[in-house]
């Protein structure tokens, strides 16, 4: 395990990325190991560990929701994404919070993975719609769009006709999404 662990810490992105294969391998019992390596002081080891955690089956979501708040964007994406590929309700209150990343990729990942965790990030989501600035709620009325939960319908209506274009097309294709694409008139 340690020269696995040595390749994938190498530098070399291509013997890193060859070695997760192998790391996945070995199952739970790497685990502890990636997640030290989540606290190294190198940027680029702490990447590669949720890198290889995001693509192990034993990666536990818990383990991965305090990584959200690493000091690099570049690790806090990979752990965005991580929650895309174990998406989980536990995740639904720290990628709400991660939606106001300075980072836009970040904040665009953790939409992604609230859209992927389905119908208990609504009730959030819908919350974050009546209080948030513009640009985090174009990405929570995306992930409402993407999940199509009926809940949404109010909000969505509500956003038709708002100053953003980007937020009222959303709107609408969540409406479309719901079967609910016909015109719309304000009386």
């Amino acid at each position: 395990m340690q020269d696995l662990l040595k390749e994938l810490t190498s530098g070399d992105d291509v013997r890193a990325e060859a070695a997760i294969p192998a790391l996945v391998d070995l199952g739970a019992e790497v685990i502890p190991s990636l997640l030290d390596l989540t606290q190294s002081t190198d940027v680029d080891s702490r990447w590669w560990a949720v890198r290889a955690l995001a693509a192990s089956p034993h990666a536990r979501v818990d383990d991965l929701i305090p990584l959200l708040a690493d000091s690099s964007p570049e690790v806090r994406a990979a752990v965005a994404l991580a929650l895309c590929n174990h998406p989980h309700e536990s995740a639904v209150e720290a990628l709400i919070h991660t939606l106001a990343d300075e980072d836009q990729l970040t904040a665009g990942l953790a939409a992604n993975a609230l859209a992927l965790i389905g119908s208990a990030s609504v009730p959030s989501l819908l919350e974050v719609m009546g209080k948030a600035p513009t640009s985090i709620r174009i990405l929570a009325m995306r992930a409402l769009a993407e999940i199509r939960d009926h809940r949404a319908i109010p909000v969505m209506m509500k956003c038709l006709g708002e100053e953003s274009a980007i937020l009222e097309y959303w709107a609408q294709e969540g409406l479309t999404r719901l079967g609910l694409d016909m015109v719309y008139v304000k009386p």
